[in-house]
């Protein structure tokens, strides 16, 4: 599935086609270079699913927990991470196969550790206020 998103607003929609197109994935991996809307397109997904809490990106505590009517979801931001193993510290596989939402943005960090069942979103940059979303 590919997707031209020309405005913020359009993300919502996308997010809830998302995830009914894909009904019993329940992880997410986010691939875009630096900007590219990863964060911004979780929050829609977070929108999606009746998130309670306020979201942001997990950029320095690597994983958010927030309550939903779905249940909890996680938001991961491995960008910080310098090797594989430090997400085995913080407990991945307890959230990965939790049968939770997980929203995973710099998954090419962690590459031996990614479940075979995921949705790989990919984030391309086509100008300033447009994107390319492939969802596989």
């Amino acid at each position: 599935m590919e997707t031209i998103v020309t405005d913020l607003h359009e993300l919502d929609a996308l997010a809830s086609k998302l995830i009914n197109t894909f009904p019993a994935e329940r992880i997410f991996l986010l691939h875009g270079e630096m900007g590219a809307g990863k964060t911004t397109l979780v929050n829609a997904f977070c929108r999606a699913l009746s998130v309670r809490d306020s979201t942001s990106s997990p950029t320095f505590s690597i994983v958010n927990e927030y309550a939903s009517e779905n249940g909890p979801v996680y938001h991961f931001d491995f960008y910080r991470l310098k090797q594989e193993f430090e997400a085995l510290d913080l407990g991945y596989e307890e959230y990965f196969y939790s049968g939770a939402y997980c929203f995973v943005e710099w998954p090419e960090k962690i590459p031996n550790l990614l479940p075979n069942e995921a949705v790989n979103l990919t984030i391309e940059i086509i100008s300033p206020t447009i994107r390319k979303i492939i969802a596989k």
